[in-house]
């Protein structure tokens, strides 16, 4: 090329591996993108690869990319928690957990530690809203380091956040959730909070993950069930699912 130095950073990568043996074309045991995109979201698989070292080799897994996937939402529900301070009073202070990100990445790009700051400030994040601190600061930190260091996507377009009392009308960010829509989402959240009083949690687990493949993102508070859209599901696929559930409107 004529450029000196030719190169100024040389990476190893490992190998990703299915079970015992290495993944690859010769051997059958390919998983393409195209494959994993379809099972899972873009965030989980990025958190998955991003929690192993890129210099050792990851073990491609079931049970991997669903706890990745759960992870992209605990980070998606704080990052669109509401600040219900509006900005006064005592915040959340996300900087020492910034630098931390910070000194993992630079600690020859350790993101396994990186998200660990990352996960470990979404739980503190939330525990400071509970007791009324502000977090809108904090959130931005966190999303500006999800997404321009780690490349998640965490939606910026969604219809926003909020509370399920009683059998009002649920609206985000001034869109009022269609009636239709409005009314399954109550039931199934009515179903699944009694079976957490039942102490069924597969059940109460199982209704969270389906909404949450639909969009619909539940977060269990002090005062109730929060609701996130991240987008507005039709009314034939929350029927879709009532039916596959049991439950009658």
């Amino acid at each position: 090329t004529g450029k000196k130095p030719f190169v100024k950073y040389w990476l190893h990568n490992g190998l990703v591996q299915l079970g015992e043996d290495k993944m690859s074309k010769s051997l059958g045991n390919l998983i393409t993108i195209k494959q994993a995109l379809d099972k899972y979201g873009a965030d989980a698989i990025r958190i998955f690869i991003l929690s192993s070292h890129y210099r050792s080799p990851l073990t491609y897994s079931e049970e991997g990319l669903e706890a990745a996937e759960r992870g992209a939402e605990r980070l998606l529900r704080v990052a669109l928690r509401d600040d219900t301070t509006g900005g006064i009073g005592e915040a959340f202070d996300a900087e020492p957990y910034r630098k931390q990100f910070i000194e993992a990445m630079d600690d020859d790009f350790n993101t396994p530690q990186a998200l660990a700051v990352l996960f470990d400030s979404a739980r503190k994040m939330n525990e400071a809203a509970d007791a009324g601190l502000g977090i809108a600061e904090a959130q931005s930190t966190l999303l500006s380091l999800a997404r321009e260091v780690l490349g998640l996507k965490l939606p910026r377009t969604i219809y926003g956040q909020v509370s399920l009392k009683g059998s009002g009308t649920l609206t985000a960010k001034g869109t009022v959730i269609p009636g239709a829509v409005n009314d399954r989402v109550h039931r199934l959240i009515e179903e699944r909070v009694k079976c957490r009083k039942e102490k069924n949690w597969q059940r109460a687990d199982e209704i969270r993950k389906k909404l949450a493949e639909l969009g619909v993102i539940l977060e269990d508070t002090k005062t109730g069930t929060s609701v996130n859209f991240k987008n507005i599901p039709s009314e034939e696929s929350l029927n879709k699912l009532m039916d596959e559930l049991g439950v009658a409107l």
